[in-house]
């Protein structure tokens, strides 16, 4: 087995010839080469090696036909690799053996294998020197095929053949600066898979997180914040595209990772910590009105716009507030098409993969019992908080809504730690109170933000629609406060209810 140490990068494809000879500083490359590769990915219907995390392909380079088998490796940077060279064009069961398709291979798997997808490309392969590593960029051109369907394929792939991740990065950045190249987490396997299938939006969710119980702290960091910075990046598209679920999402993914941060502090060390929380802060914020105007237009302002006592007033804070959604959904798309996203991009993936991210100490120790500290720990504190919900202000009780879902982050990212069925009914409990308390705290952190938004939108009005709008306003925001104190009767409850870890 090989491991792939790479990044791969979606670049405009006018900048692709230019990096066939590429100009880096401290970096000599050699003569460029150029073949014909096509690759036929294999699974069943139902998708059952993707399912386990497996990629089975057959690539025809030439005369060549050579079947690789690919596994993400979740303790280390890069994937597990598999190759071996085949006679015809299908894939070979027989040729398996030590790989983790071995423990899957059936008679039953054999027959309902198929080609689910192929990807056909040109590839210009640069190989690169710096004083201690040896580089090759591959330049892929051409498209992915799934039934009917087709997309382009213009990327380029950074493998570190020998060497230090270090020079890695430092190319990256080279390339980005250059040729405005966008780290992409997603493998060719995956967009296939993408392309294939039925969804007609581009939002992703979060993918399930599996810990081992051997993993030291800082190794199950590293799976965490793999598995949040692939989560937030992987919809960049989708809030390019101006889809709301998509701006959720990322908005998700930063908050897991921000959380992960969080929980794992006592073991993160460097001054690089403070600029990477800076930077996802900043994209964070610039998601933050089209989610937050989304939210009020869709649950608030449409619904209240179609009462009859609003009449005029309606429409006019219908679209004031549908237009503010508007330019926050326009703030989102430029923050991730600019060059301070691409940085932040590569600087984060190399801060999660550095050494000196996590204290050398045993990394933290155990997980498992890294995890039962972390839990029991934030729950006394939550639970303290929550005999005074009634007292606090709104800042106040948005700070405790923040800890209940750093507590319900930390459920799910150490969730397989705890695989007996006495665990499981725990953390499920847990995890339902946990979700009741920041329902009801984020209903009331909305209904601040909306006072502002509808206070700023009646000050702001036009003399001759400033009273109807302020009604309107008015409306919108009496419907809301009738809420307020069953919400914190909601959460205090809920609080109560959470039981000692």
């Amino acid at each position: 087995m090989a491991i792939e140490t790479e990044l791969k990068f979606r670049v405009p494809a006018s900048k692709l010839k230019m990096l066939a000879k590429p100009r880096i500083a401290g970096v000599r490359s050699h003569e460029p080469s150029a073949r014909e590769l096509v690759s036929t990915y294999f699974d069943t219907t139902k998708h059952k090696l993707k399912r386990h995390g497996i990629t089975l392909r057959v690539r025809q380079d030439g005369d060549t036909r050579v079947q690789t088998i690919k596994a993400a490796e979740c303790t280390q940077f890069g994937r597990g690799e598999w190759e071996r060279e085949l006679d015809g064009d299908g894939p070979d069961l027989g040729k398996v053996e030590g790989t983790p398709l071995d423990g899957l291979v059936s008679r039953k798997l054999r027959d309902k294998l198929k080609p689910v997808f192929e990807t056909s490309v040109r590839r210009i392969t640069v190989p690169l020197r710096t004083k201690r590593s040896a580089i090759e960029l591959a330049i892929d051109r051409g498209h992915t095929t799934a039934g009917q369907r087709s997309h382009p394929i213009q990327e380029i792939e950074l493998e570190l053949k020998s060497g230090r991740p270090l020079d890695l990065f430092r190319v990256a950045r080279a390339l980005e600066r250059k040729a405005g190249a966008e780290l992409d987490m997603r493998s060719k396997s995956e967009h296939g898979y993408e392309l294939g299938g039925d969804a007609d939006h581009l939002a992703v969710s979060a993918e399930s997180i599996v810990l081992g119980r051997g993993l030291t702290a800082g190794d199950a960091f590293r799976v965490i914040a793999r598995s949040a910075f692939r989560h937030f990046s992987a919809n960049a598209d989708a809030v390019r595209e101006g889809e709301a679920e998509g701006i959720h999402q990322m908005r998700v993914g930063l908050r897991r990772l921000r959380a992960a941060i969080s929980l794992f502090s006592k073991i993160l060390t460097g001054p690089s910590t403070e600029e990477i929380k800076g930077e996802l802060k900043w994209l964070t914020n610039e998601l933050a009105p089209a989610r937050e105007l989304d939210v009020f237009v869709r649950e608030d302002i449409e619904p209240a716009s179609h009462d009859a006592l609003l009449r005029r007033g309606g429409g006019a804070i219908r679209r004031e507030f549908s237009g503010r959604r508007d330019r926050a959904f326009a703030r989102a798309k430029k923050a991730v098409s600019s060059s301070r996203y691409r940085s932040l991009l590569i600087d984060t993936l190399q801060w999660i993969e550095a050494k000196q991210t996590v204290a050398a100490e045993d990394e933290g120790g155990p997980i498992d019992a890294f995890a039962a500290a972390v839990l029991h720990r934030r729950i006394r504190k939550l639970r303290r908080d929550g005999r005074r919900l009634d007292r606090l202000s709104a800042e106040e009780r948005h700070k405790v809504r923040i800890r209940a879902k750093k507590i319900r982050y930390a459920v799910d990212f150490f969730e397989s730690l705890f695989p007996g069925k006495r665990e499981r009914k725990r953390l499920a409990r847990l995890s339902k109170h946990l979700k009741r308390v920041q329902d009801a705290l984020g209903s009331l952190n909305d209904f601040a933000a909306h006072r502002k938004l509808a206070v700023d939108a009646a000050l702001k009005a036009p003399h001759q629609k400033e009273r109807a709008r302020a009604f309107a306003s008015g409306v919108v925001l009496g419907r809301e406060q009738q809420a307020v104190k069953p919400l914190i009767k909601i959460a205090a409850k809920e609080v109560r209810g959470l039981e000692r870890f």
